[in-house]
């Protein structure tokens, strides 16, 4: 994902993927599916995560609401040119020696405008539901990957691999590139 600056930054998806990664190439406690990691290390990298995620659904508000301005703009230019051909067609049915050819045109302005505003607003549903659809898998894939790390958390909570003198003995791993 790139910043508004053009600079490389890391994704709440991409955040999730080096959790999983460091769980993962954590050293195996023998005879179990436990693993060790250091505690403090997990507790920031999932902090990271907690704190990236407001921004990632702060983008999606915003791109709710960019969607809200496009409907209403749509609707805005729709009623402008219904009204317009409206306009149109009561002046051209006033003339009286075209008043028939007026009333069929009017009736195609608006007919026309009518179609473009259902084809404005027929295209906007579909992006804001493409779009949405795609920030829904996004949200799904992050919730999973939280809900697999502190899985892995409590796992190996629960069995006990945190202990302050396992700790002492454990290698220190680098953490993976950010």
């Amino acid at each position: 994902m790139n910043d508004i600056d053009g600079s490389k930054s890391v994704g709440a998806l991409d955040r999730i993927e080096e959790i999983i990664a460091y769980v993962e190439q954590a050293k195996a406690v023998p005879m179990s599916r436990a693993c060790k990691v250091d505690r403090a290390e997990m507790i920031a990298m999932l902090e990271e995560l907690q704190n990236e995620l407001p921004g990632d659904l702060r983008r999606a508000e915003a791109m709710l609401q960019e969607r809200d301005k496009i409907i209403d703009a749509g609707e805005r230019e729709a009623e402008r040119i219904i009204a317009e051909g409206e306009s149109e067609h009561a002046r051209l049915v006033s003339r009286h020696e075209i008043t028939v050819s007026a009333e069929h045109e009017g009736n195609r302005i608006v007919t026309e405008a009518r179609g473009e505003a259902q084809r404005l607003r027929d295209e906007v549903d579909e992006y804001v539901d493409t779009t949405l659809a795609n920030f829904e898998q996004f949200l799904h894939r992050a919730l999973s990957g939280v809900e697999r790390g502190r899985d892995k958390m409590h796992t190996l909570r629960e069995i006990g691999t945190f202990t302050p003198q396992q700790e002492q003995f454990e290698e220190e791993k680098p953490l993976p590139q950010i």
